[in-house]
């Protein structure tokens, strides 16, 4: 008798969410958005998922939102509002790609005003507010049919048409960033758990790093954030990088950052690996 052996099940790969990355994150605030767009149909329940995760909404009222358009208000924590509200706008006509956003406190008020003052639903209010923060160029791309991006590039997105946008700001699990580390190497994390984690952190002292940026000394070096525009950019440098920044900042009366920085620049290990990233990016 020959025994038939059975391929072990390979496991189900969760729907792809982005395949179109426009970054906008140099851009002043509030307008400094990465935009994140999908090419082909939404799998509505792996959306939701995802959303509600990245911006702490319950799973039922993103649904609710993602299916028939409308805003949420996040709720008072301690009888302090702390958060802004979400806004996912619906095209009546099926013209134009479903956009989600957040809107922070500021710009909150700023709907809110414009809705008591001019007459309007809020839900207009929020729309004037958001995309007359965004740069002159996004807005006009988003008057042009797939942001005017060519079909070749949706294409290799696999999808035709690009259906739906969010306009991200957060470090979520589902939105990778990248921190330069010793060997300079590139190496990417997806939300501040993980972050915390590859560096031996806590999430305390992580979200403190990319919030208010600065350094943060470890065993065996330091990390070393800056934060324009909003943006954290993070780098890790070993026990040795770190003595010659110190070297730097003594001799010279450099602030660390700015000690870090010549240093890395004069280091030929980080620089040689910066030259191989570009070549290999532009080719």
């Amino acid at each position: 008798m020959f025994k038939i052996k059975k391929r072990p099940l390979k496991p189900a790969k969760e729907p792809q969410l982005y395949n179109v990355l426009e970054n906008y994150t140099d851009f002043d605030p509030p307008g400094n958005v990465m935009v994140c767009a999908m090419a082909g149909e939404e799998n509505i329940e792996h959306h939701a998922k995802v959303l509600g995760e990245s911006y702490e909404i319950p799973y039922g009222d993103m649904f609710r939102l993602l299916t028939d358009g409308g805003l949420y208000t996040y709720p008072e924590a301690g009888g302090v509002v702390t958060r802004g509200m979400f806004v996912c706008r619906i095209d009546p006509t099926g013209q134009e790609p479903k956009q989600t956003w957040l809107l922070d406190l500021e710009q909150t008020a700023q709907a809110e005003q414009l809705a008591k003052f001019s007459d309007i639903p809020l839900a207009e209010a929020a729309e004037r507010v958001f995309y007359r923060g965004l740069s002159e160029d996004l807005r006009e791309r988003l008057t042009r049919k797939n942001l005017g991006l060519d079909y070749s590039k949706l294409e290799r997105a696999r999808g035709g048409d690009i259906r739906y946008i969010d306009f991200r700001k957060d470090w979520s699990p589902y939105f990778k960033r990248k921190c330069s580390m010793p060997d300079g190497s590139m190496v990417e994390t997806g939300g501040i758990g993980e972050f915390a984690e590859l560096h031996g952190i806590t999430v305390a002292q992580a979200q403190t790093l990319m919030e208010q940026g600065g350094t943060l000394d470890l065993e065996d070096g330091v990390l070393a954030c800056q934060v324009i525009n909003n943006q954290p950019t993070v780098a890790r440098f070993n026990g040795k990088q770190y003595a010659k920044a110190k070297e730097l900042m003594d001799t010279k009366g450099l602030h660390v950052m700015d000690a870090l920085s010549e240093m890395a620049l004069n280091d030929p290990v980080l620089m040689g690996a910066l030259r191989r990233a570009e070549r290999e990016s532009a080719g």
